[in-house]
């Protein structure tokens, strides 16, 4: 049998898989999985002992043989049960078929030049250009795609200096969120000699004169550990263009907590670098020092010292230093804070905070451009620098607007407009007048006047209004049969608004009907919605997800064996943790790169940001908690019991969440799921967390995940031809 390209790996002798393929005709035979072996090891915590049979799958996938065998033996299952879906070729070819459209972000303004990235359709990664105006013809600047056959090394960052001459970026090799940083000489096309390594977490910030420019990195990891090891003592450099890295100029540190993390910009004038210090979270909470650039004085000055709260520097009228902050307002204002006179007392307040959370700002065109989210949805209001405002930007419909970057002195700024059955379109907005010109839309082949997308609000278990958002085809049936999908997120301030993606309108073209809730956790209502869904009460983004999935079925848009639920990251841990306490609720489960072991996710690469969100297990009311939902831990507590079909994908490179969250929850669900429903992994080689995938690996995973759902949710898709 041929593998495909994700089942690939090192041949490794281990494990054997024997596999018993099902057809539509059949009824569904349990599979025989590879025998995962089981450790003797026990944790103590808080005086409660816990198991954790799978340790030994947390190795690093490229040190340990015996993980390489289990991947590869895995995998083999995997692959197997997927060629054994007769519409997953069809499914392939019509997802690649409406992929291939022409790609085009909206252009950012540097020294009077125009720069945008560009896909023809179905290249591996998108490709940057440049223009000296708007109607010039477009100049190819750098190509990822060349760099690599299989389009894995990709582009993961871009700096432009002042004069538009040089451009700093950065490289990620398979999805890895290490990068090394590299220089591009833009009127030669030639990358200089220098290569900034150990980048993580950081872009860079050129001074005013190109010489040079400012990041951050972490120290060199010990061999074989760069994968696994926490990644501490981040410090903030500068690099002198032509010098070795080994001759950066150390700027900034907190060796009193090296959890901290540092970074730093120059401000638009050139006169002052900004430095941020994170608390070592996500919860973005920072303190502020800035330094003086040009003079002899090079003092550090801290002007926020405590990490009570968040602040995104914004701009600066000289030492007046404008913020987006949550400091007295849960749903963010904007303040100004004079460095002549910084006691609390002076600060201003510019913009109020609103009815709805300022979900982000940008001072352009000598105006703030302030985005809003109303009930999730985009809402922009432009203010004067004093606070004054202006006008409301009229978008062409609802759903979601994002750009509006530039320099203080344009007269212009885009941004790109989407919904569910819209289309990426890239907007000219005039800052003066508040006119918006439409001078991109991306042309797929798809009908939009063929689907619906409407907004409702449903109450959880404790009463909550929790909107969420539903799409699919006009004309849909509520009789309680239509294969549904539900995905949510549900963590760490982050908001679901509606957007474009080619893979959930392919579902719908399919028959499908798309679910998006607004989980707590997420930022759609301010800081407070998101408190609402963290540590102590993180089991409310499950009980709010639940009961999106059961006003599905109570409105008869579908039934629970019809009913799938998605998520990554923090989404594969809502997904993990609502499949195992609600199997009956639901037909299938597609948890990605999910946290599954929330008793020891702290220990590992970038694990220990996340406390903020979800305690620790340091803690003994935390743990006591954790214990509760962590999905691996609650399957090896329930024993035998029936689950639905789930496919579970990760990449062995993801050093975000490591694979070893999803082997462990794979290889206790394969042990513990008494019913018939497959439990399968598939685990990506050469990708990490998502950041950088090829379009080959995007369109094979999606393709896999509908033909996962097809099957096991027993329904005839309809495949546009």
């Amino acid at each position: 049998m041929r593998l495909p390209r994700w089942a690939m790996t090192a041949t490794v002798a281990g494990l054997a898989a024997v596999l018993t393929i099902p057809t539509h005709a059949e009824e569904p035979k349990k599979l025989t999985y590879p025998e995962t072996k089981k450790g003797t090891v026990v944790d103590e915590y808080h005086g409660t002992k816990v198991a954790d049979p799978y340790r030994w799958l947390e190795d690093d996938v490229r040190e340990s043989k015996d993980v390489a065998a289990w991947v590869e033996a895995e995998n083999k299952v995997t692959a197997a049960f997927l060629e054994s879906i007769p519409e997953r070729e069809a499914i392939k070819k019509r997802i690649t078929e409406i992929y291939n459209y022409e790609k085009i972000s909206a252009p950012f303004k540097v020294g009077g030049r125009y720069f945008f990235f560009k896909n023809d359709g179905l290249q591996n990664q998108n490709v940057l250009f440049v223009q000296d105006a708007l109607d010039a013809e477009a100049k190819l600047l750098i190509d990822p795609n060349a760099w690599t056959k299989d389009g894995t090394l990709a582009l993961s960052g871009l700096e432009v200096s002042d004069d538009a001459k040089l451009i700093a970026y950065g490289t990620a090799q398979s999805g890895s969120d290490w990068n090394t940083w590299k220089v591009f000489d833009v009127a030669t096309g030639k990358t200089l000699p220098d290569e900034l390594k150990w980048v993580k977490f950081s872009s860079t910030s050129w001074t005013k004169d190109g010489k040079g420019f400012y990041y951050s990195r972490f120290p060199e990891p010990q061999a074989g550990a760069a994968f696994q090891n926490l990644n501490v003592d981040q410090k903030l450099y500068y690099h002198k263009l032509g010098t070795p890295q080994s001759e950066d100029e150390l700027v900034y540190e907190r060796t009193d907590n090296p959890k901290w993390t540092v970074g730093g910009g120059v401000t638009e004038d050139g006169k002052y670098l900004i430095i941020s210090v994170g608390d070592g979270t996500t919860s973005r909470k920072s303190r502020i020092a800035y330094r003086a650039l040009g003079t002899t004085d090079s003092r550090t000055v801290e002007l926020i010292d405590n990490h009570d709260n968040k602040f995104d520097f914004l701009g600066n009228d000289g030492g007046v230093f404008y913020f987006k902050t949550d400091y007295r307002a849960p749903k963010y204002q904007i303040v100004a804070i004079d460095t002549k006179n910084p006691d609390k007392k002076n600060w201003k307040t510019v913009i109020a905070e609103a009815k709805e959370p300022l979900d982000g700002a940008d001072l352009v065109g000598n105006r703030f451009i302030c985005s809003y989210l109303k009930d999730a949805k985009t809402l922009v209001k432009v203010h004067e620098v004093d606070g004054t405002f202006v006008r409301e930007v009229d978008l062409p419909g609802i759903g979601t607007a994002a750009g509006f970057n530039g320099k203080r002195e344009d007269k212009e700024t885009f941004y790109t407009f989407s919904s569910f059955a819209t289309p990426p379109s890239v907007y000219h907005y005039d800052i003066a007048t508040g006119a918006s010109k439409l001078i991109r839309q991306a042309k797929v082949k798809f009908d939009p006047t063929q689907y619906e997308v409407k907004q409702v609000f449903y109450a959880s278990k404790d009463g909550t209004k929790v909107p969420m958002f539903i799409a699919h085809k006009k004309g849909l049936k509520l009789d309680g049969t239509n294969p549904t999908l539900l995905y949510g997120y549900g963590g760490f301030n982050i908001s679901l608004t509606p957007g474009f993606s080619v893979s959930r309108l392919q579902w719908m073209e399919m028959g499908g009907v798309f679910a998006v809730a607004n989980l707590r956790g997420g930022g759609e209502y301010g800081d407070e919605w998101h408190r609402a869904g963290t540590k102590l009460q993180k089991q409310n983004v499950f009980d709010d997800f639940i009961a999106a999935g059961e006003y599905l079925v109570k409105e008869k848009y579908t039934s629970p064996k019809k009913l799938a639920i998605q998520g990554g990251s923090n989404g594969g841990l809502l997904v993990g943790a609502c499949l195992t306490q609600r199997p009956d609720l639901f037909g299938a489960g597609l948890p990605a790169v999910g946290v599954m072991d929330m008793l020891r996710f702290q220990k590992f690469t970038a694990g220990r940001f996340w406390v903020d969100d979800y305690g620790s297990s340091d803690n003994s009311a935390e743990f006591n908690e954790l214990y509760k939902f962590s999905p691996y831990h609650v399957l090896l507590k329930n024993g035998p019991k029936a689950y639905p079909a789930t496919m579970v994908t990760t990449a062995d490179t993801d050093d975000r969440v490591v694979p070893g969250h999803s082997f462990k929850f794979a290889a206790a669900l394969q042990a513990n799921n008494s019913g018939p429903n497959p439990t399968l992994i598939r685990i990506e080689t050469k990708a990490g967390h998502g950041a950088g995938k090829p379009t080959t690996k995007i369109i094979e995973e999606v393709a896999d995940q509908w033909a996962f759902l097809v099957k096991t949710l027993d329904f005839k898709p309809t495949i546009e031809k």
